[in-house]
């Protein structure tokens, strides 16, 4: 077949014969220049989907994380509504400890009156 390639050139000059030389060598060039821009542009292609892919993920996480910290802020809003329930409650009972204890005192006065006078 490369005998086929060859036949057109019978009979040219060589100066002709040269410049086709030249020309094909540069086509040569070109083809292998192309193919290596070709390979580069398909690994640029597919650090680029990688990336896409790794950005994709991570946009994944952090609405995950958004969600987890908005439910934990909501958790910790109820755990505080819990908290000053409680210490609310908490300030009723001592308070009615405080009072109880004041109505017992004239009774155990009392009650102490009563034993002194048992032991007379």
């Amino acid at each position: 077949m490369s005998w086929v390639m060859e036949e057109w050139k019978e009979g040219l000059s060589s100066r002709v014969l040269q410049k086709i030389h030249e020309l094909e060598s540069q086509v040569d060039k070109l083809k292998k220049e192309r193919q290596h821009r070709q390979f580069q542009l398909e690994s640029l292609e597919a650090a680029l989907q990688k990336q896409k892919q790794k950005v994709e993920n991570e946009k994944k996480e952090v609405a995950i994380l958004k969600r987890e910290n908005r439910s934990l802020m909501e958790l910790c809003d109820s755990l505080e509504k819990a908290k000053q329930k409680i210490s609310h409650e908490l300030q009723v009972k001592q308070s009615q400890v405080i009072i109880q204890s004041e109505q017992l005192n004239p009774s155990k006065k009392y009650v102490e009156r009563l034993e002194q006078e048992l032991k007379r």
